[in-house]
């Protein structure tokens, strides 16, 4: 018989080997310890045990949904963080089950919206989600750029570009409108990462450009890159990008974000490749 459980109800050991087995056969090959999961999906990623639930068989963890709540682009919503079930366990029912707990948190919760990413390919899940009420709403594309960041001198050596606090950031972030932000790039995503560094373009003393980059070895990932509108086409954002990699020693640099024609422009104009894997952002209104 199975059972559902609250993960407040069991230890981490069983969430981490549940996430282990559902996740044994993905796409993509996700092998993390089990610090690094808890540090990751319990930390950064939002997660909370009191929103997620586990599926046991006489105490063997068979199924797994990670639920997250937060105010995402002023809308209180529940994110499904990451739902599997073990590959001998499929098709009996579990993941319907799962989801129904989930959005009745959601509904307890008084949250306007359920969230998920999915990957491209994953029409097992898709259909799921789509049989379940969500919507594909945006793409996901990633993005990488290897070397160095050619920018005429002139140009560069003309910009002042300074570090700047990641409150400068959060400031222009309000500022900005009907902006649509990957919850991985999200602010209060961003403000929990270690080793966050932001750079500024200054006009005098307007803040006309800037950009967060994480760094990880000689790699960086690109969280938020920005430019003023009647500023762009002038070298400013390609200025930046150059900046951090001299300034931080970076070899490739690596970008995400959803639909964005500006931005798609940006990164295949300035040599960029687009990598062989993509997301959908699906949203479940709740009435």
């Amino acid at each position: 018989m199975i059972v559902y459980k609250n993960c407040r109800q069991v230890g981490l050991d069983k969430i981490y080997e549940c996430f282990k087995l559902g996740f044994s056969d993905y796409i993509i090959k996700l092998d993390i310890p089990k610090e690094k999961f808890a540090d990751h999906f319990f930390g950064l990623e939002g997660n909370r045990l009191e929103y997620s639930f586990i599926a046991l068989e006489d105490e063997r963890p068979v199924g797994l949904m990670l639920g997250g709540i937060k105010e995402y682009e002023g809308i209180k919503t529940l994110r499904c963080g990451g739902m599997c079930v073990h590959p001998d366990y499929r098709g009996k029912g579990i993941s319907k089950k799962l989801f129904e707990l989930h959005r009745q948190i959601a509904i307890d919760n008084h949250c306007k919206q359920l969230f998920l990413e999915v990957i491209e390919g994953n029409d097992r899940a898709i259909n799921f989600y789509k049989n379940m009420g969500y919507k594909k709403v945006y793409d996901l594309s990633y993005y990488t750029y290897e070397g160095n960041m050619e920018v005429d001198e002139h140009i560069f050596r003309a910009l002042d570009i300074r570090r700047i606090s990641f409150d400068l950031i959060k400031i222009l972030y309000h500022r900005l409108k009907d902006v649509h932000i990957n919850w991985q790039n999200d602010f209060d995503y961003m403000e929990r990462l270690d080793r966050l560094v932001c750079y500024g373009v200054y006009a005098s003393s307007e803040l006309i450009g800037a950009l967060c980059v994480r760094p990880s070895g000689d790699k960086g990932n690109i969280h938020f890159i920005w430019v003023r509108p009647s500023k762009r086409h002038r070298r400013i954002a390609k200025s930046m990008l150059k900046k951090a990699i001299m300034d931080l020693g970076l070899n490739s640099l690596n970008i995400s974000f959803p639909n964005n024609a500006s931005l798609n422009g940006f990164v295949e104009y300035n040599g960029f490749k687009r990598l062989n894997i993509s997301q959908y952002e699906m949203y479940l209104t709740l009435i």
